[in-house]
């Protein structure tokens, strides 16, 4: 299944890169969805980092490939997981919007494995469209403006 998806944050597209590719303790704190259980830096290159991370809620995992070798896009795939199929991904293209802030274009491409995953994906479908762009843009401005208050 594919689904697209756009967002609009005051984050700076460096900063929603930032946001995304930091793969420090960091990571849990900016992205609070995280089941800190499951998260683990496996590899970690200059522009590449290969992860284990899911949350509890519903109790998936994933280790994810993701490449920020492009600038303006941030992409991930699936190498396995107990909900998708190894080469399943988000790609995400990142422009600077007319407020300076940042525009985000993502394409989500997961296929569900087994009944669990089945499901999963299929309520992502109803879910997915709305909820992510409102969760993502809440935090990447919350990041912009942690960023803002340390400088």
């Amino acid at each position: 299944m594919r689904l697209s998806m756009a967002l609009d944050t005051r984050a700076t597209p460096d900063q929603v890169v930032a946001a995304f590719t930091d793969f420090t303790d960091r990571r849990l704190e900016i992205w609070t969805d995280l089941d800190p259980n499951k998260y683990e830096v496996r590899e970690l290159g200059e522009r590449w980092a290969v992860v284990k991370e899911g949350s509890a809620r519903p109790s998936v995992w994933a280790v994810e490939r993701y490449d920020w070798s492009q600038p303006g896009t941030v992409q991930w795939t699936a190498e396995e997981s107990n909900f998708c199929q190894p080469g399943d991904g988000v790609e995400l293209t990142i422009t600077r919007n007319a407020n300076g802030g940042a525009h985000v274009e993502g394409e989500w491409h997961r296929t569900g494995k087994g009944i669990k995953g089945t499901i999963i994906v299929a309520m992502a479908r109803m879910v997915l469209p709305r909820a992510t762009p409102k969760a993502w843009t809440e935090v990447l401005d919350r990041y912009a403006e942690a960023e803002a208050n340390s400088e």
